[in-house]
């Protein structure tokens, strides 16, 4: 006996509603290992360089595949060239290189704490902009997946709040969670006529261009990284994976379903960390690790479910 037609549309309207979020989840997924890679490199490679290197990898790897796309787009990209500067510097250089740097001198799960910050600056920015208005109900959310965030953070042991202190490395990557609503927000100006591959190129490349001086200057006084197996594998992670498979699934996720509900599932990012962690790293998992991360996913969903009205 066949399912009624109903009940069919019915899933089939809940994985549509699933879709964008599956992508969200893809690339933070890619995005902690990110941090984990910045983080367990930090003595070998130096924050612009391996910043600077991720984005021109990906530019590379996307140029065959965009610049045709782009042959026609002269209008298009003399109309919009200021967001998608200002897409770029924002999202791919200043606040890629503060990650990076941040990391030097923090600890990875200081940094997802700084970064779980990002939905209040999304949010922030939304609004001042007037792209869209903050709900009760992802304040709420924002609140309880900032709750699973303080658990692993302390593990389990909240006198520990009382201890807390800011390092520079801590400040540094809240002083870049700026920089991220500003990309999210202005992501949604992007020009219509430009596909994904062509906007994440573009991204790649102006973020490579702003990062460049810098670059140089760092390495005049610090020496470049061994050209061994090691850091040739890091930089092709942080391009190709980090970058290119990440953004595309961000960039596709947020044009779905907007920058404030997208924003929430950055609390995403500290439970795959803690995932990471223990796989690759050998690390113990324990009950407060589970706390956390179930806390993290409830606020997620708080956040972008909607009530469904008839």
């Amino acid at each position: 006996m066949t399912a009624p037609p109903l009940s069919e549309n019915r899933r089939a309207a809940r994985l549509r509603a699933l879709y964008p979020y599956l992508l969200l989840a893809g690339s933070q997924l890619c995005w902690a290992g990110n941090w984990v890679v910045g983080r367990a490199v930090r003595a070998e490679i130096p924050p612009l360089a391996l910043a600077f290197w991720r984005w021109t990898i990906a530019a590379l790897v996307l140029a065959p595949f965009a610049l045709p796309r782009l042959r026609n787009e002269g209008a298009t990209l003399r109309r919009s060239w200021v967001v998608l500067v200002l897409i770029g510097v924002s999202g791919a250089g200043f606040f890629q290189a503060m990650i990076y740097i941040g990391l030097r001198y923090t600890e990875a799960l200081n940094s997802t704490m700084m970064y779980s910050a990002s939905p209040l600056f999304i949010m922030l920015i939304a609004a001042l902009m007037g792209v869209e208005r903050v709900s009760a109900r992802q304040i709420a959310g924002m609140a309880v997946s900032f709750c699973g965030i303080l658990v692993i953070l302390n593990r389990g042991d909240f006198s520990h709040l009382r201890a807390f202190h800011f390092n520079p490395g801590d400040l540094l990557i809240l002083l870049a969670m700026p920089a991220w609503g500003f990309y999210c927000v202005l992501l949604s100006r992007r020009p219509r006529e430009l596909d994904g591959v062509a906007v994440l190129f573009l991204i790649s490349t102006i973020g490579a261009l702003a990062l460049a001086p810098f670059y140089a200057i760092e390495s005049a006084f610090v020496p470049a990284p061994p050209l061994d197996g090691a850091t040739l594998a890091t930089l092709l992670y942080v391009g190709l994976v980090a970058s290119v498979a990440a953004y595309i699934l961000w960039n596709r996720g947020l044009a779905l379903v907007g920058p404030n509900r997208a924003g929430f599932t950055n609390h995403l990012l500290p439970a795959f960390t803690v995932v990471l962690a223990v796989g690759l790293l050998g690390e113990t998992l324990r009950p407060f690790h589970i706390v956390g991360i179930a806390t993290i996913l409830a606020g997620v969903w708080l956040a972008t479910s909607a009530r469904a009205r008839a």
